[in-house]
């Protein structure tokens, strides 16, 4: 009921502020379990491309961005739950296992699961290697994998933690769907772990034809601790 109740009166307040616009939604299938696999460009992706999908998306969100207690903070936190952004825990271990029953359980509803494959936001708005948690879900599920590119909310948010700029207006372009099964089926006999790396870099190959990002073959996260070692060491 939140989120219905909150969706609109959201949207129509960013509709008015920064007309964010979204191509390709023909390709969400209207009923049954679907995955909205997006590349992660800034915090407001998580606001811009679910609330204008008709359907409710449910997003795995970083239990950071719920944990501030500031009147901001708790201002941006409100407006994630309204939009059934579900703070997940991402240390590993067992609370990696309940990131991934909270996403079983919305496919196992029929419902749309939204999911950043390359596990963080970019750190130069590049696309980075993905996490196969997406295959995962997909395999599991038998819900296909919807590709999604962010345009222009790199640009956009550049600088800043929560509300980008105006300009570049943000765009999301929807592609066709993957159908993970078929993509196991070619691969029969083959390790887990080789299919699950196969349907991943799929899914990022089509958001990198979506988006024409540069593409690099290493995980965001990895990458934004050496930089940070870097810049501790530097000062």
């Amino acid at each position: 009921m939140l989120y219905e109740i909150a969706k609109p009166f959201v949207m129509g307040v960013v509709n008015l502020l920064w007309r964010p616009t979204l191509s390709g939604h023909e390709n969400i299938p209207e009923t049954g379990p679907v995955i909205l696999a997006s590349n992660h460009q800034a915090y407001s992706d998580t606001v811009f491309l679910p609330g204008q999908v008709r359907r409710s998306v449910h997003f795995l969100g970083k239990s950071d961005i719920f944990a501030g207690r500031s009147p901001l903070n708790r201002v941006v936190a409100a407006v994630m739950r309204g939009l059934r952004v579900m703070p997940v825990d991402r240390s590993g271990g067992s609370a990696s296992r309940s990131a991934i029953d909270a996403g079983l359980e919305v496919l196992a509803r029929g419902d749309v699961l939204g999911i950043y494959p390359e596990g963080t936001r970019s750190p130069d708005g590049r696309l980075y290697r993905g996490k196969t948690g997406v295959a995962r879900f997909a395999l599991a599920s038998g819900a296909p994998i919807v590709p999604v590119a962010m345009l222009g909310a790199h640009e956009a948010q550049r600088g800043r933690t929560y509300f980008p700029r105006r300009h570049p207006r943000i765009h999301a372009v929807v592609g066709e769907p993957i159908d993970a099964s078929e993509i196991a089926a070619r691969m029969e006999g083959a390790e887990e772990a080789k299919v699950l790396r196969a349907v991943t870099d799929e899914v990022m190959d089509r958001i990198q034809q979506l988006s024409g990002q540069e593409r690099v073959d290493e995980y965001a996260a990895d990458v934004k601790r050496r930089l940070k070692r870097e810049a501790e060491s530097a000062g």
